[in-house]
């Protein structure tokens, strides 16, 4: 592979010799605007070298993703690297919509079986969690059901349980619908589609006209993919900071925000910590496959929960998936619950404190987002490890308070092209991710140094995970929405 302007410029053969303790401000102040462009582009690149123009797991632009991160890496003499592999299930494929002879937006719904159906629509009632919601009309028909209060994957479920020939499941927030439902199953072909096309398709079924035509072409393949780790040399292997970003994209394309950004961010600060000692060890870890339900992380988690002493080394985990939503907000992760309740393991408030005190301290406003397991920190919390991160926002709608606090636009989605082809690099705010970067840098910087702002573990060797093949069904295909989902967004937020 040929090496790029960011592998040159930060080949550090000195960075191994190191001397002085990290700091917050010096290693803030080795983030570069023009080194994370500089890696966004070579990301987009790889994508763009190839007719999908995507990063998908297991696609050689992956591939090149991979090897670009653990070359980088592995040059420096700083960091123990290693490449983890591991096989899923890929799904791929295609998908056709006619209503009443009209095409009709929608997008294949990961791991959807294949099936050419035609029939009449039929609205389901409530959220079709109850096989009772589902009418005896739809037996040999299309169910038309609203997104919310249970997975993809249930929906999907009931349909086939109760006769009907497919499904489509329409958004119940403004925007597209993409998700998983999380793994092969007893499912009809599903399809997703906006709020603003599922109020069309209900008002044609109860106008009497709702004739549809649903094509599914589903491709489903084993493909072996790789997450990358790199664990500094220096610092206490008996207590670690871990710290991720996922490196695959969605189908439908190069996913520079998603998660280029993270993977991005978490790369530059691992190339300016070589510039530094520290006390605690520092594991940088990007995740493959997190777009189809958390898979690389999940698979990491198991494997490090075989030893419970290896469990424990790890002191906190951090996350970071789309730090660069061009109509952003500052979000963290609610790791005390006091917003969503839903309250992360022990040390977990605490990690959310540093993210608010970071953004209190430059001035900067920050609300709240879902602690609910729905990106790469999921398998940690699983486990009982503290976790914590920020994220600028994906599909839904900035609010008017949100406008007024962030700027941007009302009304617009966090990122408007949030698993879409327009996510590339043209469409990041490089305001945020050089900011969401730094804060990466001050937070890594503060736990390689000592970890005495969190509370000691308790009981850690009783952690213990149970996983499967479904993995999250509640995850609604990346971040999300960053994998991601049932009745939420990938990431929602609170206002504070």
């Amino acid at each position: 592979m040929k090496t790029t302007h960011l592998a040159a410029a930060f080949s550090c053969a000195a960075c191994a010799n190191a001397q002085d303790l990290v700091t917050s401000e010096a290693l803030q102040s080795l983030v570069s605007l023009d080194e994370l462009v500089s890696g966004s582009q070579q990301l987009q690149d790889f994508a763009y070298a190839y007719p999908a123009r995507n990063r998908v797991f297991g696609g050689q632009a992956h591939n090149d993703t991979v090897n670009f991160i653990a070359e980088v890496l592995e040059e420096t003499g700083y960091y123990d690297v290693s490449i983890q592999p591991f096989v899923e299930l890929y799904s791929g494929g295609n998908s056709t919509l006619t209503v009443n002879g009209a095409a009709t937006n929608q997008s294949l719904l990961t791991y959807t079986p294949s099936g050419n159906v035609e029939g009449s629509l039929v609205l389901v009632d409530n959220f079709g969690c109850d096989p009772a919601d589902y009418p005896a009309e739809v037996e040999g028909n299309i169910a038309l059901v609203s997104r919310g209060e249970c997975t993809f994957a249930l929906k999907a479920t009931n349909a086939a349980a109760a006769g009907a020939a497919a499904a489509v499941i329409y958004n119940n927030v403004e925007g597209p619908l993409a998700g998983t439902l999380g793994g092969t199953g007893d499912y009809v072909p599903t399809v997703g589609t906006s709020l603003a096309t599922g109020e069309a398709l209900i008002s044609a079924v109860q106008n009497g006209t709702a004739n549809a035509v649903l094509e599914v072409n589903s491709i489903l393949e084993n493909r072996t993919t790789y997450n990358v780790i790199a664990e500094t040399k220096a610092g206490d292997h008996e207590n670690v900071l871990a710290l991720g970003a996922h490196t695959d994209s969605v189908e439908a394309g190069p996913g520079i925000n998603d998660d280029g950004s993270g993977t991005i961010g978490i790369m530059n600060v691992a190339i300016g910590l070589t510039n530094f000692t520290v006390n605690n060890a520092v594991r940088f870890l990007f995740w493959s496959a997190e777009e189809y339900g958390l898979l690389g992380s999940t698979y990491y988690v198991a494997q490090l929960n075989q030893s419970s002493e290896e469990l424990a080394k790890v002191r906190a985990y951090l996350n970071f998936d789309m730090i660069a939503s061009p109509n952003y907000a500052y979000l963290i992760y609610d790791g005390d619950g006091s917003a969503f309740n839903l309250t992360g393991p022990t040390g977990s408030a605490e990690i959310e404190t540093l993210f608010e005190d970071y953004y209190t301290a430059a001035g900067k406003t920050y609300n709240a987002t879902a602690f609910d397991g729905r990106s790469d920190y999921g398998p940690f919390l699983d486990v009982g490890i503290p976790a914590g991160g920020i994220f600028t926002g994906a599909e839904e709608p900035k609010s008017d308070e949100g406008q007024d606090i962030w700027g941007g636009e009302e009304d617009l989605a966090y990122d408007y092209n949030y698993h879409e082809a327009g996510d590339n690099i043209f469409n990041l705010a490089l305001d945020a991710f050089l900011f969401n970067t730094k804060l990466i840098a001050h937070a890594v910087a503060t736990y390689a140094t000592s970890f005495d702002s969190l509370p000691m573990p308790t009981s850690m060797t009783k952690r213990s995970i149970q996983l499967s093949k479904v993995k999250r069904q509640a995850y609604n295909g990346g971040h999300g929405s960053h994998g991601r989902h049932s009745c939420q967004s990938k990431h929602e937020a609170a206002m504070r």
